[in-house]
């Protein structure tokens, strides 16, 4: 599944797929947003930023925010547009991110919603002195977890095409 098609299963459903790229030092910054348009105005629905590096080492993925009252598939097609530009447009294979301990419990359920989505537990970012670059890198503690693009693509793609035939 490509962002093309991803964007037309996006605009069957009244919403629209964009995808802003920035680069600079060696670093490509992306932000992926899901929104609807209704005559000039504008709704997100959800957003993903994240960055990747040159050397194809995969996504790092820092911002996911999705509104409650969202419509449906919102969450889906955001990880599926996410997943396809990293495999078509930077070739990465990998993705990591990290649950940070933000209010008691949420990181909880965030670990839980990261695992359902397919990332798998890498481990725990705390106060070690080993962890104080990753710390620096995502600007906290918090759980590690990376996962493969294209089984995350995959996994998106079958909740997809049940709600769209071209």
């Amino acid at each position: 599944m490509q962002v093309e098609e991803l964007q037309n299963i996006a605009f069957s459903r009244g919403l629209l797929i964009k995808i802003q790229v920035r680069e600079t030092l060696g670093l490509c910054f992306f932000k992926i947003v899901i929104a609807e348009q209704k005559d000039n105005i504008v709704k997100i629905w959800g957003e993903m930023k994240g960055w990747t590096f040159i050397n194809k080492q995969g996504i790092q993925l820092d911002t996911l925010r999705i509104l409650r009252n969202s419509p449906p598939f919102v969450s889906e097609l955001i990880w599926a547009s996410t997943m396809a530009w990293a495999i078509e447009k930077k070739t990465s294979k990998k993705a990591r991110l990290l649950a940070i301990y933000d209010a008691e419990g949420y990181s909880k359920k965030l670990v839980r919603y990261f695992k359902i989505i397919g990332f798998k537990f890498v481990k725990e970012v705390g106060s070690s002195p080993i962890d104080l670059f990753l710390r620096l890198v995502w600007g906290g503690a918090g759980t590690l977890m990376k996962g493969d693009c294209s089984y995350i693509l995959n996994k998106m793609k079958k909740k997809l095409t049940k709600i769209y035939k071209p």
